[in-house]
């Protein structure tokens, strides 16, 4: 069975393909298909644009097409950068002409940002947490309209430190605690990080609905 992954995040890439390993998946990628320009991210939440490009795709290729839409909520930001985390750093600079253009910044730049919003706040009101939905649509039929549609969701909480730490991981990583490991994200290794991360949370529910008949028949 093949599923496209419509991400060019190679972060989320290593992370999405690591928990589907050793199902009778093929995994496709968007470099497999010149021509596909991703749509704007148009949607008020993370559900509505990960289905807009999971849909875009499978209509483009024919062919199941999973996407993930992330972000990262701090309380203090009243709940930003959220849905605009992958382009945080230039929302309002002029770079980007509206927040639903798809001009993404570096997680360098991300994160500066990040701090500099949240200076001189004291840990205790630096609670955050990221949040995933990951999004599977499988085509109908041709000349049907009979796509299937399933959503997966996954929270994480935490803190953002006042400096980065560890090496690993990516977007955030760096400076988000996770009070239960007493590390930050980018401290952890893959494996250990797909057990208790957002995205990890939503890829087991897809994997369980995959196994459990959705696509592949009962495990």
């Amino acid at each position: 069975m093949k599923i496209v992954i419509a991400t060019a995040n190679k972060g989320k890439r290593r992370e999405i393909c690591g928990f589907l390993k050793g199902l009778e998946l093929e995994l496709l990628f968007p470099d497999a298909f010149p021509g596909f320009k991703m749509p704007p991210e148009t949607g008020g939440t993370f559900a509505e644009n990960a289905l807009i490009k999971a849909r875009a795709f499978a209509a483009f290729t024919g062919l199941a097409t999973l996407a993930d839409d992330s972000g990262l909520e701090v309380d203090f930001l009243g709940g930003a950068p959220g849905i605009h985390s992958a382009r945080y750093a230039v929302i309002g600079s002029g770079t980007a002409q509206n927040h639903n253009q798809v001009v993404n910044a570096s997680d360098d730049d991300n994160i500066n940002r990040l701090l500099k919003e949240l200076d001189g706040v004291p840990p205790e009101k630096r609670t955050a947490r990221f949040r995933t939905v990951i999004a599977l649509v499988i085509p109908g039929a041709p000349g049907t309209d009979e796509a299937k549609e399933q959503t997966f969701d996954g929270v994480l909480n935490g803190r953002i430190t006042e400096r980065r730490a560890g090496a690993g991981g990516f977007g955030y990583d760096p400076v988000f605690f996770i009070p239960a490991s007493g590390l930050v994200a980018a401290e952890l290794s893959i494996g250990e990080k797909g057990e208790i991360s957002h995205r990890g949370m939503a890829l087991k529910g897809l994997k369980k609905w995959l196994e459990g008949g959705g696509l592949l028949g009962p495990a």
